[in-house]
């Protein structure tokens, strides 16, 4: 059975690409009076991975640390920008205005349940509160990082395809 190698360091993760053709080639070869049928891909990856060496905790903690910092004050960021480019503050005094019959600067009757109902929105929306789901649905995140893993799944396959192709003319071109 040929099984295709990405060509990745000895270290790093190896990617395979194995044809169901030449699966059913080396049943055939084993059990000649069985008859297959292919249900499934034509191509399957078998990605390898060697094992670390040495894991240290305590960098793993400073990389998420870092990441959640540079969230935090990202989205916090954006959500202020945002604030300011929409006046926020002017459409709380005028809410202010409109249900209390008086002008105010920076109410905080109005900000208070504006910014209570921003995080809850935040844990409804990512399904997550104190490390727990609170429903079973896939999160936004996982629905997208789903699709980035398939897309290059398929891309690595493609690849694999056509450097197994171009090897095959090469060798069918020096065959002739």
């Amino acid at each position: 059975m040929k099984i295709q190698d990405i060509g990745h360091d000895s270290e790093k993760k190896k990617s395979y690409l194995v044809s169901v053709t030449d699966i059913i080639k080396k049943i055939k070869k084993s059990y000649p009076d069985y008859t297959i049928n292919n249900v499934g891909e034509m191509d399957t990856l078998v990605q390898h991975s060697a094992k670390k060496s040495r894991d240290r905790p305590w960098l793993k903690w400073l990389r998420v640390t870092f990441i959640v910092a540079v969230l935090f004050v990202g989205s916090s960021t954006a959500i202020m920008s945002f604030h300011t480019d929409g006046q926020m503050p002017k459409i709380f005094e005028n809410y202010y205005r409109m249900f209390y019959g008086e002008s105010k600067a920076n109410p905080m009757i109005v900000n208070i349940p504006y910014s209570i109902g921003i995080a809850v929105g935040i844990i409804i929306f990512f399904n997550h509160f104190m490390g727990k789901k609170i429903t079973d649905d896939p999160t936004p995140i996982e629905v997208e990082m789903e699709l980035y893993e398939k897309d290059v799944t398929d891309t690595v396959v493609e690849v694999l395809s056509q450097r197994k192709t171009a090897q095959e003319d090469g060798v069918k071109d020096g065959a002739d």
